[in-house]
């Protein structure tokens, strides 16, 4: 398997779902329900998954997949899987209902507990971020493609980007931001705050809260490839996904960080 060749073929993939997720922004009712962990659901959620899947299950290869949006399949199935495709329809639903434009289309190819291939595309700005294992990553804009090369920074410089919501801080996010040297807040919404480490935007986000894998694996294998790290704040070892439990322990994306 090509994984360079299966990006691209992704990468049109999420590009179809955002389109038609525009064409519902566009109009006055988003249909919006309210799940049972009280999130809410859009039907450009429910749109945006039936074509992804569909476009998933149309390609060459033949591998399961886990969306925030399908029925949970139980863990003593997925165990036993070697790859499958990590589903986040639309990744920021409370954007999207704000009008606000941070929301994105988020894919991943998890294989055995890694993410190698990611797609995250932002319909609004027309942005297409792309990587998969071993070929780098990159942006799509205006026509253009540019390499995602993280810059190297050191832990304790003096005003590295945080990203973070100094409305939204929680204890732990506030003791990690306060041992850092005069750290500036960049507030990002979604998906997005892994790809402006990858852009070299800012260079630190601490997830010191609960998260999903469907909201995180698309975006870590991008920042892996631009030079980042995602790393599981207790253990200290790389995100790990399609576990028992699809909740992410607490983490901290790093861009290029040097020791």
């Amino acid at each position: 398997m090509d994984l360079k060749e299966l990006s691209l073929e992704v990468c049109k993939i999420a590009k179809d779902a955002g389109a038609a997720i525009l064409k519902i922004y566009g109009t006055d009712d988003f249909q919006v329900e309210t799940k049972g962990d009280e999130s809410p659901l859009t039907i450009a959620d429910k749109t945006a998954n039936d074509i992804i899947c569909k476009g998933l299950e149309s390609l060459s290869v033949d591998y399961p997949i886990v969306s925030e949006e399908n029925k949970e399949i139980p863990y003593d199935i997925r165990k036993d899987f070697i790859y499958s495709w990590l589903v986040d329809p639309l990744d920021g639903t409370k954007e999207f209902i704000k009008r606000n434009g941070e929301f994105t289309v988020n894919i991943a190819l998890i294989h055995l507990g890694e993410p190698v291939l990611g797609v995250v595309y932002t319909p609004v700005t027309d942005e297409l971020f792309y990587a998969s294992k071993g070929n780098g990553a990159f942006l799509v804009a205006k026509g253009e493609t540019h390499a995602l090369v993280a810059p190297p920074f050191h832990l304790l410089d003096e005003g590295i980007g945080v990203v973070a919501s100094r409305s939204h801080l929680n204890e732990a996010t506030e003791a990690f931001v306060n041992a850092l040297n005069g750290p500036v807040i960049v507030p990002k919404g979604s998906s997005l705050k892994f790809l402006i480490l990858a852009k070299g935007n800012a260079h630190v986000y601490p997830r010191l809260a609960p998260t999903m894998e469907w909201d995180t694996g698309a975006a870590h294998a991008i920042l892996v490839e631009a030079g980042g790290s995602v790393i599981n704040h207790i253990t200290k070892k790389p995100l790990e996904y399609n576990k028992e439990n699809l909740l992410n322990p607490h983490f901290v994306a790093y861009g290029n960080m040097k020791e």
